[in-house]
């Protein structure tokens, strides 16, 4: 599939998926592409977990019943970055950023070798979900997870969702969206 193709078909996927293996090689090749994300200061602060254990995928599956995805999913992969980051520039840390432009890379590999993802960050957040996650991975109690990703073939086709036009989303030069201009 080409880079636009995959752009523009690539979703967030919250239903069923089929229970068959993802193979080890695609899930290498998803978390490569996430390795080859930008990075502030090149700091490469982003790290990844790949779960495919059936059992650890299992327990994981069944701490997320509400979606689909997630408690259907054959594998995993969990985003890992500090609790405590490191400034990389003028007192800055970037490892939020990082991870996030290493999830969209996965992404997007992801619905280009014909698979579906959701990424689940909120869920992570509430009810203790990230340290329980980071207990059952072996986690450093300097790490955190920041994103699980699950990742599937899915069992029904849904279509991206609609997007504002650009033209109410971008501008050249100055702003001038919304009638706003200053």
């Amino acid at each position: 599939m080409e880079l636009e193709e995959a752009i523009a078909k690539r979703h967030s996927y919250r239903g069923p998926m089929d229970t068959q293996p993802v193979p080890r090689d695609h899930l290498i090749t998803i978390v490569e592409a996430g390795i080859r994300a930008p990075s502030g200061k090149n700091a490469q602060t982003t790290e990844f977990v790949i779960i495919d254990d059936p059992a650890m995928v299992q327990q994981i599956n069944a701490m997320h019943p509400a979606n689909k995805a997630m408690n259907q999913a054959p594998a995993m992969i969990a985003c890992v970055i500090d609790k405590q980051p490191q400034a990389v520039y003028e007192g800055y840390n970037f490892q939020i950023e990082d991870c996030a432009a290493a999830v969209e890379n996965m992404l997007l590999t992801i619905t280009g070798l014909g698979y579906a993802s959701v990424w689940i960050d909120g869920w992570l957040r509430i009810d203790n979900h990230a340290a329980k996650l980071a207990q059952l991975l072996r986690l450093p109690e300097h790490k955190k997870i920041q994103i699980i990703l699950p990742v599937g073939i899915p069992l029904e086709q849904w279509p991206p969702k609609e997007r504002k036009p650009f033209a109410s989303r971008a501008c050249f030069n100055t702003y001038t969206l919304n009638g706003e201009q200053h």
